[in-house]
């Protein structure tokens, strides 16, 4: 019979876990933007090209069409959000700079909008094969700004301890 209220060593507990190890998780693969045009560091379109980290992981159609999804909502935003910002830097003056809250809010609605659809496609197929996509703000290599790229990480499949 099992003795409940025992107590034992720190080190005895160490001994029964150290055959259960967590396989080492790959680094996370960056989506750049890739389009012609930034508001606020967020691209007017990201790269639909299917990265190398992804190959027998998610079929590269999947990953167009979140992709395509993804480039969609930027397409319908983004030309709202540079007219909007031109209107506001032209009476940026007048105004003392209240101009640019409706692009600031636009801009962040955006990024709601994108993080809905992230957390949708991820719930419905990507967490299934062990991804989690993100919308991730980071600077540029090159200088200070800020950009927003699209942050693919990989979960890890954490051990199911058995007692034998």
């Amino acid at each position: 019979m099992a003795d409940f209220d025992a107590i034992y060593a720190e080190d005895q507990l160490e001994e029964h876990y150290e055959d259960q190890t967590v396989a080492p998780v790959a680094e996370p693969i960056i989506i750049r933007g890739a389009g012609n045009m930034t508001v606020f560091g967020l691209s007017n379109r990201f790269n639909a090209g299917f990265p190398f980290g992804l190959v027998s992981r998610v079929a590269p159609e999947e990953f167009k069409a979140t992709i395509v999804r993804i480039n969609g909502i930027l397409k319908k935003t983004l030309s709202v959000n540079v007219k909007w910002l031109f209107c506001g830097c032209v009476c940026c003056c007048c105004t003392l700079g209240c101009s640019l809250w409706p692009v600031i809010y636009l801009s962040k609605r955006t990024q709601i909008t994108l993080d809905k659809l992230l957390e949708w496609e991820n719930s419905r197929l990507y967490h299934k094969f062990g991804l989690h996509w993100r919308l991730h703000k980071q600077q540029y290599e090159s200088n200070s700004m800020m950009e927003y790229v699209i942050l693919i990480e990989f979960i890890p499949k954490i051990p199911i301890y058995r007692p034998d």
